[in-house]
């Protein structure tokens, strides 16, 4: 998360640049809203995380209140984490941010900005495809038929008819 926030203006930059050469009203607009835009993509990064990281660790029965704690640490992590890494001044954190200038390629930029989107829909994609393969082995293993039931009803009311006709045929 952290990586993602220290990269995402410089890459939101790069790609808007790159726009602007092409597409200047769009470029232009764009800038005016680079905040926005950065905060769009973040988000997006951030709720990817979020969504991921607590089912993977607390599974699929969670409670919202769990969920939320485990969110609101790794938010806290990430800030913490972003706060110590820029505070530092050690070969380290040059490192990092000498990585920031491969981003001034817009292709680059738009591949990193597009990670957590393609994540999701392939999370998404993934969760259907699981969904209906539960459905299909769910049908294949019915070994009755759903009108199977029916028909013991029809067997009940027959019986029932027979009983009546024999009370008022005596």
């Amino acid at each position: 998360m952290t990586s993602y926030q220290l990269f995402t203006e410089t890459t939101v930059e790069s790609v808007t640049r790159y726009i602007t050469i092409f597409l200047p009203t769009i470029g232009s607009w764009m800038a005016l809203r680079l905040d926005m835009i950065v905060f769009i993509h973040s988000f997006a990064w951030i709720f990817l995380l979020s969504s991921a990281i607590p089912s993977l660790i607390l599974g699929k029965g969670r409670g919202v209140l769990v969920q939320f704690s485990v969110c609101l640490t790794l938010a806290f992590l990430a800030f913490v984490v972003q706060d110590v890494v820029t505070d530092q001044t050690s070969g380290t954190f040059n490192q990092i941010l000498g990585i920031a200038q491969l981003f001034q390629n817009p292709l680059l930029a738009t591949a990193y900005l597009s990670i957590p989107y393609l994540l999701m829909v392939g999370f998404d994609i993934r969760g259907k495809r699981k969904i209906e393969n539960v459905k299909a082995v769910e049908r294949e293993t019915n070994d009755y038929p759903e009108d199977t039931f029916l028909m013991e009803d029809d067997f009940a009311e027959e019986e029932k008819i027979q009983e009546e006709e024999l009370v008022y045929s005596h």
